[in-house]
């Protein structure tokens, strides 16, 4: 007997997929966005449902089990990241002072990741808001060559960093999301 789960998925239709198309919220039926910025939009919210979809269905300890030591990773560590990440984001388009970090110490993300119904509430609404601020400060920017902030960073590249960031731990929560218990898919 092993303590590994075993692999499984939802989908029938394709077994390598987390669900079939049909009740997949990431697919949507009709023409794909139009134009640049609609569809890097598109992106990032294709990946943030996924990083939702990932950790659906979890109790609180399955949320916070770490990775591989020394690594502190887990999925509730991962959304309590993006949403330090995406107060982050906030910080390269303001010319003043930074905001504060959302959980102290450089590792507070996932050092404070702990299986506790509490700790995830406040982490999937932490990640909401601060998802919905950062989208309000850059929809104030729709020309995607402006330049912003004291690095006079342009609007296209912090949307591509900002789904870059969320691909790759898309990555890794799949990863996690197996080891917890076998569920597997794109």
């Amino acid at each position: 007997m092993s303590d590994q789960p075993e692999r499984w998925t939802q989908a029938t239709v394709y077994p390598d997929m987390w669900a079939d198309p049909d009740d997949d919220p990431r697919n949507r039926h009709g023409d794909s966005p139009e134009g640049e910025l609609a569809t890097l939009q598109d992106f990032l919210r294709d990946y943030r449902l996924t990083l939702r979809l990932k950790c659906e269905g979890l109790t609180p300890e399955q949320l916070a089990r770490r990775s591989v030591p020394p690594s502190t990773m887990s999925l509730l560590g991962l959304i309590r990241h993006l949403a330090e990440v995406e107060r982050d984001w906030r910080n390269w388009l303001a010319e003043g002072d930074p905001l504060p970090k959302l959980y102290g110490d450089p590792d507070g993300d996932f050092d404070g990741a702990v299986a506790d119904q509490a700790v995830v509430d406040d982490a999937y609404a932490t990640l909401e808001r601060e998802q919905a601020a950062t989208d309000a400060a850059l929809a104030a920017h729709p020309d995607l060559g402006e330049r912003v902030g004291k690095d006079r960073i342009a609007i296209r590249e912090l949307l591509v960093h900002r789904i870059e960031e969320y691909a790759r731990h898309c990555g890794h929560a799949d990863l996690l999301r197996e080891c917890v218990d076998g569920r597997v898919g794109q």
